[in-house]
C-alpha cells in the first residue's frame, strides 16, 4: 500500500516518524485496509480522512505517564480533551467528568469497538464541571485492555446519533492473539507545598498508587480466531490538600483526592463459524469502591450533635460502582454488502454507603452510617450496518444501518433515617407536623432547626424506574470524485417515544492540492436527546454557601414546583457545526491545523438557586423544609470558536531519533441567549446567575499546549512533556471573582529495554509540584465550590508524584 500523505498525526510517545509508523504497522499487522472513526468506508486509512482525528496509541504513552486511568491519560495527550479530579462533589468524585472542545461531559459520545457505550448513571450537580450533565465514564474500561483511542473532533450526530455534538472517541480493545503482557505500576505523591506553606498534607508521601494489569491473548480455532482478555486491579490511596491553619481558616479538612479500589475484567473475542460469517463478543466488568470527604460538620453546627462528635466529624460518602458491558454480533456478506448485525448491553449502577456521619434530629440515638440508595442506567442497543463499494468514478462507498435502542433508569431509595427528619418524638415530619414539636439546636437565637438525612450526602427518598426507546436509520456515502478529491455526506433520522423525531445531516470534502498538502472541511447538524436522569431525576441535599449550611431541592423536571415557576418540558439539544482546516506532510515534518465552529441551541444544565420566597404560596406550603430549589432546563445557547494545531517533526540525532510534537488547542465560547419563560421574568439572574454562567465558560482552558520531546538511542529512552494550561476564572458564593493563572506542568520520564520482553520505565508527574493558583482571600466562608484552597482546574490538585512502571511479556 502507498501511502502518499498524512492527514493526521498520532498524539503520544513515538519513536518512528509517523509515517513509517504507518507503513511498519500494515506491514507487521499484513493488513491493506484501515478501517478509522468517522468513516465507514473500509479503505479510507488514517491519512486521508475529512475530518480530524487523533489517533492515540495507549501502550505508548502509558508506559511513559505516570497515569493509570484513560481519563487522566487522555487529559495530558489531547489538547481539546479535558478532565478533572474532583474534590466534594458527591458521585463526581468518583467519575471524573470530561469534555471536548470545551462541550458537556454528555455532548461527546463515547464508542466501544465502533459501538454505542453505555452513559454513566450518575448526573453533575454541584461543586464539578459540566453540572446538570449526564455523561461517560471512561474510566469503566481499564487501560490494559485497549490498544488504542480514536478521537473524531468533529460534529458526527448523523453518523452515530445523539452526544456527538462534540465529537466521538472510540476506544479499540486489544486484538492481539498470542502471549501475555503484564504491567505492574506503583507511584507516590512526594509532598511539598509550593510557597510559603499555605498547603498542608496529612503525609509527605500521599496518594500511593499501586495497579497491576495482565493481558493474555490466544488463538481459537484453527480459521484465525483469536480470545484477548484482560485483568487489571488499581488501589489509590487518599491525596488531602489542606490550608495551613497559622495562615487561614479552610471550611473543609478533608480537601482533595479521594481513595479508590479498583478491579477490572475485559474480553475480546472473534470466532469465524464458516467461510464470510464471523462472531464477536466483548464483555466488560468494572467495580470500583471510592472514599472521598464531604464538607466538615464543625462541633458548634446545626448538622453535629456534640454529645457523638465533640470536636466535629468528616462524613465520608463511600460509593460502589458496578459496570456491566456485554456486546455480540455477527459479520457476514450478503450480495456483497459487508454486514455486521449486533446487540450492545450496558448496564451501570451507582450506589452509596454514607459512614462516619449523623442524622441530628435523631440525637444521640442516631446510626453513624447510612445507606443512602443511588442510581442505575440500564442501555440495550440492537442494531445492522452494511457497507458496499461500487465502480463509480474512482470509488463510491455506501453504508447504511439502523439501530434500536432501549434505555431504563432507576432511582434506589435509601434507609429512612438516610433522608427523613424526625420530631422530637422520634416520628418522621411531615408538612402536618405542628413546628413546636420540630428538633431544634439548643440555646439558638433566633430558633435554628436541626437537617434531617444523613449529613454529608441525604439519602433518596423515592424509588424511581423510567424508561424510553428510540429507532435510528442512516446512510452514510463517500465518493472519491478524483484521485486526490472525495466528498462525503450523511443523513440520520431518530424517533423517541418520549419527546419526537430529529433528522441530522453533514457533509464533508477533502482535496489533496499536491501530495504534500490537503483541504478538508465539513458542516453538520446535530442533536443530543435529555438523558433520563435529566427529566426525572430528583434529589433533597445540603451545600454550604458561605460558610451556611442550605437544603436545596432539586426538583425534576415534569413536578409542579418545576410548573409552578414556568419551567419547560425538556426538549433535545441542536446544533450547527463547521471545520476547515488542512494538513501537510514533508516526511520528517507533519502539520494539521483545523478551525472549528459549533452553535448549540437549547443546552441543557442546571438552573441557579431559587429561594423558596420565589415559590408560590401553595407550593411554599407543601415543601417548608427546602431553603432554595434548582431545576434542569434548556437554559442556554452557546456559540464555540476554535482553533486545533498539531506539529510534528522527527529527525535523527546522533545514534538515536528524536520526535518532537507540538499540539495545541484554542477554545472560545459564549453564551449567545438564556431561554427565560414570561413567567421568569425579572428573575433571568436568578435562573441562571453570573457564578453558573463561570462554571460553564470555565469548562476547558481557553487554550492547552502539549510539547512532547522523546528521544530513543538503542535500548534507552527518554521522554520530556510540558504541557500548558490556560488562566480560568470562577465565582464565588459571594460574587467575588477566583482568578487560576495560567500554570505549566512538566513531566519526565527514563526507560531501558533490558531485554525483548522486559523494560522499566521511572519517572515523574508533574515534576515541579505545580498547583492551581491559591485562592486565600475568601477560602474561611467557603467561596470555593469545593470549599477548600481551590477548585478542580487546569492539572488538578494532587502535586508532584514519581513512579516506577515494569513492563513485562512472554
Amino acid at each position: 500500500m502507498k501511502i502518499k500523505y498524512i492527514s493526521i498525526i498520532f498524539l503520544g510517545v513515538s519513536t518512528l516518524s509517523y509515517a513509517q509508523q504507518i507503513k511498519d504497522t500494515l506491514k507487521e499487522s499484513k493488513i491493506d485496509e484501515v478501517a478509522i472513526t468517522g468513516s465507514r468506508n473500509k479503505k479510507r486509512t488514517v491519512v486521508n480522512t475529512p475530518v480530524p482525528i487523533d489517533i492515540i496509541d495507549i501502550k505508548q504513552v502509558s508506559q511513559s505517564t505516570g497515569q493509570v486511568e484513560i481519563n487522566q491519560l487522555l487529559q495530558f495527550s489531547a489538547p481539546s480533551f479535558n478532565s478533572n479530579k474532583q474534590s466534594g462533589s458527591d458521585g463526581a468524585d468518583a467519575v471524573d467528568p470530561a469534555t471536548l472542545r470545551g462541550l458537556g461531559p454528555d455532548q461527546t459520545l463515547l464508542l466501544l469497538n465502533g459501538k454505542r457505550y453505555h452513559q454513566s448513571s450518575l448526573i453533575n450537580l454541584f461543586g464539578t464541571k459540566g453540572r446538570g450533565n449526564t455523561g461517560y465514564d471512561m474510566n469503566t474500561i481499564p487501560i490494559g485492555a485497549i490498544k488504542r483511542v480514536e478521537v473524531l473532533r468533529d460534529g458526527a450526530s448523523a453518523q452515530y446519533g445523539s452526544d456527538a455534538i462534540a465529537g466521538v472517541i472510540n476506544v479499540i480493545l486489544n486484538d492481539r492473539d498470542k502471549g501475555f503482557e503484564g504491567n505492574l505500576f506503583t507511584g507516590m505523591n512526594l509532598f511539598k507545598s509550593p510557597g510559603n506553606n499555605d498547603v498542608v498534607s496529612d503525609h509527605k508521601i500521599d496518594g500511593t498508587t499501586v495497579d497491576f494489569s495482565g493481558n493474555l491473548g490466544t488463538k481459537i480455532g484453527s480459521k484465525g480466531g483469536f480470545g484477548n482478555f484482560t485483568v487489571e486491579f488499581m488501589n489509590k490511596d487518599y491525596a488531602i490538600r489542606n490550608a495551613n491553619p497559622d495562615v487561614y481558616t479552610a471550611p473543609r479538612q478533608r480537601f482533595g483526592d479521594a481513595k479508590a479500589q479498583n478491579i477490572y475484567f475485559f474480553g475480546n473475542i472473534e470466532l469465524p463459524l464458516s467461510d464470510g460469517l464471523k462472531f464477536y463478543s466483548r464483555q466488560g466488568f468494572s467495580h470500583r469502591n471510592t472514599k472521598a470527604y464531604a464538607w466538615t460538620r464543625t462541633p458548634d453546627a446545626d448538622g453535629n450533635i456534640p454529645e457523638v462528635y465533640p470536636t466535629g466529624f468528616n462524613p465520608i460518602e463511600n460509593t460502589s460502582i458496578t459496570d456491566f458491558t456485554f456486546d455480540n454480533g455477527l459479520k457476514f456478506k450478503v450480495a456483497g454488502w459487508d454486514v455486521d448485525f449486533y446487540n450492545a448491553f450496558g448496564n451501570n449502577r451507582f450506589t452509596y454507603q454514607i459512614d462516619n456521619t449523623i442524622n441530628a434530629t435523631l440525637g444521640i440515638k442516631s446510626p453513624t452510617s447510612f445507606n443512602a440508595g443511588g442510581h442505575s442506567l440500564l442501555q440495550n442497543t440492537t442494531g445492522f450496518n452494511a457497507v458496499k463499494q461500487f465502480k463509480v468514478l474512482e470509488g463510491l462507498n455506501v453504508a447504511f444501518g439502523s439501530e434500536f435502542r432501549y434505555e431504563k433508569f432507576d432511582i434506589i431509595k435509601g434507609e429512612e433515617a438516610s433522608f427523613a427528619m424526625y420530631d422530637i418524638n422520634g416520628n418522621v415530619v411531615t408538612k402536618d407536623t405542628p413546628q413546636n414539636l420540630w428538633v431544634t439546636v439548643p440555646g439558638s437565637d433566633p430558633v435554628r432547626y436541626r437537617p434531617g438525612g444523613s449529613q454529608g450526602f441525604p439519602g433518596y427518598s423515592i424509588d424511581l424506574g423510567k424508561n424510553r426507546n428510540n429507532f435510528a436509520a442512516y446512510v452514510d456515502t463517500e465518493l472519491d470524485v478524483t484521485k486526490n478529491w472525495m466528498i462525503s455526506v450523511a443523513g440520520r433520522f431518530e424517533n423517541y417515544n418520549d419527546f419526537g423525531s430529529t433528522l441530522n445531516g453533514k457533509f464533508a470534502t477533502r482535496y489533496a492540492i499536491t501530495p504534500q498538502f490537503a483541504f478538508r472541511g465539513s458542516v453538520s447538524t446535530g442533536f443530543r436527546a435529555p438523558s433520563l436522569a435529566q427529566k426525572y431525576y430528583s434529589q433533597q441535599f445540603t451545600n454550604f454557601q458561605g460558610g451556611q449550611l442550605v437544603t436545596i431541592q432539586l426538583a425534576s423536571n415534569d413536578s409542579k414546583i418545576a410548573s409552578s415557576l414556568g419551567i419547560p418540558q425538556l426538549k433535545q439539544e441542536t446544533s450547527v457545526n463547521g471545520s476547515a482546516g488542512f494538513t501537510f506532510n514533508t516526511g520528517k515534518f507533519t502539520a494539521t491545523v483545523d478551525g472549528y465552529y459549533i452553535q448549540v441551541k437549547n443546552r441543557i444544565v442546571l438552573t441557579g438557586y431559587f429561594a423558596q420566597a420565589d415559590l408560590p404560596a401553595d407550593v411554599q406550603a407543601d415543601n417548608p423544609f427546602i431553603d432554595q430549589v434548582q431545576f434542569f432546563s434548556n437554559a442556554i445557547d452557546t456559540r464555540t470558536k476554535g482553533v486545533d494545531l498539531i506539529l510534528s517533526y522527527t529527525e535523527n540525532l546522533g545514534s538515536g531519533k528524536l520526535t518532537a510534537t507540538l499540539a495545541g488547542n484554542y477554545n472560545d465560547m459564549e453564551i449567545t441567549k438564556v431561554n427565560t419563560s414570561e413567567q421568569l421574568a425579572g428573575k433571568e439572574d436568578i435562573y441562571l446567575s453570573k457564578r453558573e454562567k463561570a462554571f460553564i465558560l470555565a469548562s476547558a482552558p481557553k487554550t492547552k499546549v502539549n510539547l512532547n520531546l522523546n528521544y530513543k538511542i538503542n535500548k534507552f529512552n527518554a521522554n520530556l512533556q510540558l504541557v500548558r494550561f490556560d488562566k480560568a476564572t470562577l465565582i464565588g458564593y459571594d460574587g467575588t471573582e477566583q482568578l487560576y493563572n495560567p500554570k505549566v506542568t512538566t513531566d519526565l520520564s527514563f526507560g531501558y529495554e533490558f531485554c525483548k520482553n522486559l523494560n522499566l520505565t521511572l519517572g515523574s508527574k508533574n515534576l515541579f509540584n505545580r498547583y492551581p493558583t491559591l485562592q486565600t482571600t475568601h477560602v474561611s466562608d467557603g467561596n470555593t465550590e469545593g470549599g477548600g484552597i481551590f477548585d478542580p482546574v487546569q492539572m488538578g490538585f494532587s502535586g508532584r508524584q514519581v513512579f516506577a512502571r515494569l513492563n513485562f511479556k512472554f
